[in-house]
């Protein structure tokens, strides 16, 4: 599938961005489906480091295994996620804007291993980035509005 960008502006400072981002704590408040967050090794956060990320969709679970490639924040976040049938590469950039306006910037490039996943890739792409645009939209309201997906307050 081919590498896709999507992008959001945040109007909170890009510090703010970064220390919302960069706390795992935060990740169920933001990305639908999570469960669960455990560090595998490496010093956390850092480029190398490998975490197990878990998703739940009803009874499914979903487990990733996550490896930071690049930690250049504030500027850039970038990691691998890998699953049985795939894996997928992001590239975050936080562009300041304003003294309290932040650009996300997502690059997204999946890589399939099933045959029904590269036919789904290569048939349905926009489920992939709408999926991605969700997240984003989702940060964004935690920063701005403090709103949990969790609870949607």
């Amino acid at each position: 599938m081919k590498p896709y960008t999507v992008e959001i502006e945040i109007n909170v400072p890009r510090a703010r961005v970064i220390e919302l981002f960069d706390d795992p704590d935060n990740l169920g408040k933001w990305q639908n489906g999570f469960h669960s967050f455990a560090r595998l090794s490496g010093k956390p956060g850092q480029p190398g480091s490998t975490s197990k990320i878990v998703f739940m969709n009803g009874k499914r679970r979903m487990e990733l295994l996550e490896t930071v490639t690049l930690r250049n924040l504030p500027d850039e976040f970038n990691g691998t996620y890998e699953w049985t049938s795939g894996k997928n590469s992001l590239r975050n950039q936080f562009i300041e804007l304003g003294p309290n306006r932040t650009k996300w910037v997502s690059t997204c490039e999946y890589e399939f291993r099933s045959l029904p996943l590269k036919i789904m890739g290569a048939l349905m792409p926009g489920m992939f980035r709408k999926q991605n645009i969700k997240f984003l939209q989702n940060f964004k309201a935690f920063c701005e509005e403090g709103r949990d997906v969790r609870t949607n307050t």
